[in-house]
């Protein structure tokens, strides 16, 4: 079973799910079941770490690049809350991880901002100036009044 795992992903994949809705988990590849379904919740939380990259890092050209401001920008950032609220619905215990993948986003973010905007990266915070409730934050564009509204 593992050489066919090793070699058509993907046949294998159809035949595990075929087991496995037969009920014969002893026939089934049970260890590599496993490791894949860990692999698909690591990807859930790489994909919110992603989408929080890119939003950060837009946040960051919104406030240290005033004058560069777009709807380009502002759309991204609206749209990057959107997937990411959306993400977070879709699997709610990722909410309480939120934190901690800001933090990892926030350095990814912050060496992308420092290159497109041609700031030293020491312009930019060692840790991310925002809280996670004010990233998703609809209301929320630093360096803005409050009452802007996007």
């Amino acid at each position: 079973m593992n050489k066919l795992y090793e070699e058509d992903y993907y046949g294998w994949a159809n035949e595990q799910a075929a087991l496995l809705r037969a009920g014969k988990l002893g026939a089934a590849d049970i260890e590599n079941i496993a490791e894949e379904i860990e692999s698909m919740g690591k990807g859930e939380k790489r994909e919110l770490v992603n989408r929080l990259i890119v939003l950060v890092q837009h946040l960051l050209k919104w406030e240290f690049q005033p004058e560069k401001r777009s709807s380009s920008w502002r759309a991204t950032i609206r749209v990057q809350r959107n997937r990411i609220a959306s993400h977070l619905a879709d699997n709610p215990s990722l909410k309480p991880v939120l934190g901690k993948a800001v933090e990892e986003a926030y350095r990814d973010a912050r060496i992308e901002s420092s290159e497109e905007t041609r700031l030293p990266e020491s312009r930019f915070a060692e840790e991310c100036p925002y809280s996670s409730q004010a990233i998703l934050d609809g209301h929320f564009w630093p360096g803005v009044p409050q009452e802007f509204d996007a």
